[in-house]
């Protein structure tokens, strides 16, 4: 993360957002909520010539923190304004797997999502339905449990903690984290030394109040959720990784769409990289705009306790961070998730290097693993 960022968001008042009651409603596949009530400000209309005469676009994104640049730049219009009269559709996953599905049955175009499911849905298809054209966030993954039951890293065994989805990319951080720890687990059952269950992230706060859950390794805001209910973080997971850096979202694109619609691709990105550069010169904006998009896809915006230590926890970043990429890789074969993974031909940074010479700004690497 840039370092104005983080001088601006010490020396800044913290905004106010507001402090509403957090609402668990299910929105088909998606997100935290159903389709609520909008907010005041409505984000700008398509407006002028299409692209390449493309009525539409289909873009898929979480309804979480980890996905600020998506909620951002389609709150404030950013990613709009660079697709002139290209509309944007936008639609709320909850889970990769789902947002994979649409992208392979056209349901999406492009997508922010995180490493496990790209890797599933790259190398499930032998390298042919997608490809990562950017990154979007670093960062905010935490293991919180409660500190009654647990009081340090080596009281995990005998324990219950949950994570978002078998095969996501907590579950897989997880599962390699407790065997580096010496902890047997069966991958798909989640029975052994520790108890991995598998919850949605809108349900496991609940679950953690109940007492059903001793723990959770899981993204934001549910990891500040967690925090705001009596939770203590017990592992931040920056500190697993070198410089506290990995990626947590990538952008990918259908490879259809991408064949077909360059120049709308090229426009997303535009449209993402002006908005992650908002998002680090103007945080508290940023973070304001976020949880108003959140109110307007589920129907409540979190409150303070919630949204501010959640959005302190996250970076971001136009670096999908490559070689975090394959490290993550190499943790689903070590757990038993993937046996074969492919990942060479998995990125094409061409048109956000483009974007970003363009702003005068540097080429990003993609570890050796782009499209040839």
């Amino acid at each position: 993360m840039p370092a104005t960022r983080t001088a601006q968001r010490r020396r800044r008042t913290i905004a106010a957002v507001a402090a509403l009651p957090l609402l668990a409603v299910v929105l088909g596949a998606c997100g935290y909520g159903s389709e609520g009530e909008k907010d005041e400000k409505v984000a700008p209309a398509a407006e002028g010539e299409k692209i390449g005469g493309l009525g539409e676009v289909k873009i898929g994104y979480f309804a979480n923190i980890t996905h600020a640049t998506a909620l951002v730049g389609l709150q404030e219009g950013l990613i709009q304004k660079e697709l002139g009269g290209t509309k944007i559709k936008p639609q709320v996953f909850n889970a990769g797997p789902s947002e994979i599905e649409a992208l392979n049955a056209g349901a999406i175009d492009i997508g922010w999502i995180g490493p496990s499911p790209s890797i599933n849905g790259f190398t499930k298809s032998k390298g042919q339905n997608l490809r990562i054209i950017s990154g979007s966030a670093s960062g905010g993954v935490s293991l919180v449990v409660n500190p009654k039951k647990i009081k340090s890293l080596d009281d995990l065994k005998g324990k219950r903690i949950a994570t978002p989805q078998l095969g996501n990319t907590q579950d897989v951080a997880l599962l390699n984290y407790l065997s580096e720890k010496g902890l047997k687990v069966d991958t798909n059952t989640g029975k052994g030394d520790v108890t991995v269950i598998r919850q949605d992230n809108k349900q496991i706060p609940a679950s953690f109040e109940s007492g059903s859950l001793d723990g959770a390794w899981v993204p934001e805001p549910t990891a500040s959720k967690l925090v705001a209910g009596g939770g203590s973080v017990l592992l931040d997971e920056k500190k697993l990784w070198k410089d506290g850096k990995f990626v947590i979202t990538n952008v990918i694109v259908s490879q259809k769409f991408l064949k077909e619609h360059p120049d709308v691709v090229e426009a997303v990105l535009r449209g993402s990289v002006k908005t992650n550069a908002w998002i680090n010169e103007n945080p508290d904006e940023a973070k304001a705009a976020a949880n108003a998009k959140l109110k307007a896809d589920s129907g409540a915006a979190l409150p303070p306790e919630v949204i501010d230590p959640a959005w302190e926890n996250v970076d971001i970043t136009d670096d999908p961070l490559a070689s975090t990429l394959s490290v993550s890789s190499e943790h689903a074969v070590e757990a038993g998730l993937l046996e074969d993974p492919l990942l060479d031909g998995i990125y094409d940074l061409s048109l956000l290097n483009k974007v970003l010479k363009a702003d005068g700004k540097p080429a990003i690497d993609d570890a050796g693993l782009g499209a040839k």
